[in-house]
């Protein structure tokens, strides 16, 4: 399955709540949906991040595949760009460390310029506001932040798998 796949959950579910989430007037119940919309939308990161990895493994060598699949079997929202950076792209090398930096930064000038909103605090907003909704039960976010965060934070994704290319 192609990492980009995993996103289709999470699109779906927008669409899907848009018009109704929309049309309360209870913010408790509102509030439930946007965090239960940041649980979805960092779940399908984390889905997509260990797709990327194992695939690149598995491009190796299949027994390394195995090896990446286990090891990245328990991220559990360690997720943020330092996790990401650090803990995840290093180990396989500078060289992969670097084509992450270089493609994460030309989407953030990219979409600064053209949507006016800061890439990395989008991503890194949007694991905050699914951190506070699942440990202490509200989010930070509005609904439409949450989308917002969501959909800036997919160039994070791509970044990754687009850093993990031979």
């Amino acid at each position: 399955m192609s990492y980009t796949n995993r996103f289709d959950s999470t699109d779906t579910l927008i669409l899907h709540l848009i018009p109704y989430v929309n049309s309360l007037t209870d913010t408790s119940i509102k509030a439930n949906y946007t965090g239960f919309l940041s649980v979805s939308a960092v779940t399908v990161y984390e889905l997509a991040i260990k797709d990327i990895f194992r695939s690149f493994a598995e491009k190796k060598h299949i027994v390394f595949g195995d090896f990446v699949q286990k090891h990245f079997s328990s991220i559990n929202g360690r997720i943020k760009l330092q996790d990401l950076k650090s803990n995840h792209i290093s180990p396989f090398g500078e060289k992969y460390l670097k084509k992450f930096e270089t493609r994460l930064s030309f989407k953030e000038k990219n979409i600064l310029i053209h949507q006016k909103k800061d890439l990395r605090s989008s991503y890194t907003n949007l694991i905050l506001c699914r951190h506070k909704f699942v440990h202490v039960g509200y989010p930070t976010l509005t609904f439409q932040e949450v989308i917002d965060s969501y959909l800036i934070g997919k160039d994070v994704i791509h970044s990754l798998n687009e850093a993990m290319q031979r």
